[in-house]
């Protein structure tokens, strides 16, 4: 083997050890076109892509990693009002569930294998879904404007809403069924997270260009950190030390210290927006705007959605570098991640 085929082997050998261990799936919304790109891990080939109801904006996999829920937001005047159920490991769209309503269904939580929150911006409240029945079990109303993503604590006793409109977080009693009270955060409140030991919830206040860190029990704000640049989405590492941050406008991802709860630093990405024009998030200029973030469960990489360049950057958690990007459809959101291979059926 001559030398340069020898360096060329080694470095895609240090590639794939870096990823998974073994096959997983990457789901991605691709909301402007109403598809599900199912990629595999960790070659970064899409394996299959599966349509969806109009602008796909949230997905969430069921916690055995069978089954992923796709919220089909709307696009324009168009609202949405349904769920697609997708099999993850045979590559297909189970089902549609029909919600009943044009309620522009959003942020998706699972609850256990059978049931899972969604967020229904058209009706101001967050529904308790049974996505085995297809059936709605539960609404409860959050008072709140533009009620957008969701997170629940550990256990399952509290979920909270981030109310984009009212610049709010609405903290729920699932057992109860009902609304505790609202938390005023900052303007633009979207992107929420509740860290793995279910202590504090970190939201994202996109027009204020703040993330506000709340007491998960008592509901108070302890701490509020400057994040330039549109911050969008939060998402922890599951060794609870940082809380990652996607910045629209910026075009970056803000990583956070959960310690002293302060910006450490911020990864760019070198990616640009391909055509801003007539795109749905246009007004981010060269902005490649990256929104939705994935952590695997080993907390070896992030997966970055770049709405505007159609990518997926992969981060690597221990060097802060961006190790590649994989091509998803066209402007790619919301993500999920299966430790299960995606197989689709031969034709």
């Amino acid at each position: 083997m001559t030398p340069p085929a020898r360096v060329a082997t080694a470095l895609a050998a240090a590639l794939l050890l870096s990823f998974p261990a073994r096959a997983a799936t990457l789901l991605v919304g691709n909301k402007a076109e109403a598809t599900v790109s199912l990629i595999d891990l960790p070659s970064g080939k899409v394996v299959a892509t599966l349509p969806t109801g109009e602008g796909p904006h949230e997905l969430a996999v069921s916690p055995d990693g069978r089954t992923a829920l796709v919220a089909d937001y709307g696009t324009g005047p168009r609202p949405g009002r349904t769920l697609t159920v997708i099999d993850v490991a045979a590559a297909k769209v189970l089902k549609t569930i029909d919600l009943g309503a044009p309620r522009r269904p959003h942020g998706l939580a699972w609850l256990d294998g059978r049931r899972a929150l969604v967020t229904a911006e058209g009706s101001g409240a967050l529904l308790v879904v049974d996505v085995d029945a297809g059936t709605v079990l539960r609404e409860i109303a959050t008072g709140q404007e533009v009620s957008h993503m969701v997170a629940v604590q550990p256990g399952g006793n509290r979920a909270f809403v981030a109310n984009i409109g009212s610049g709010t977080v609405t903290a729920i009693d699932l057992a109860a069924g009902k609304k505790l009270t609202d938390v005023t955060t900052g303007a633009g409140a979207e992107g929420i997270e509740v860290s793995a030991d279910g202590r504090w919830v970190w939201v994202t206040n996109r027009e204020a260009g703040t993330v506000t860190v709340v007491d998960a029990a008592t509901l108070a704000v302890v701490a509020t950190v400057e994040v330039p640049g549109f911050p969008i989405r939060s998402k922890a590492t599951p060794d609870g030390k940082y809380v990652l941050v996607s910045a629209a406008r910026a075009g970056d991802v803000a990583v956070l210290s959960t310690a002293d709860r302060k910006l450490e630093r911020r990864v760019e990405f070198g990616l640009r927006a391909v055509v801003a024009e007539g795109r749905l998030l246009g007004a981010f200029g060269t902005s490649s705007v990256p929104i939705g973030i994935v952590v695997d469960p080993d907390g070896r990489h992030a997966y970055v959605a770049h709405a505007n360049a159609d990518k997926v950057a992969v981060l690597d958690l221990a060097t802060w570098k961006v190790t590649a990007t994989f091509a998803a459809g066209k402007e790619p959101d919301g993500m999920a991640f299966s430790s299960l291979d995606a197989e689709p059926a031969k034709k």
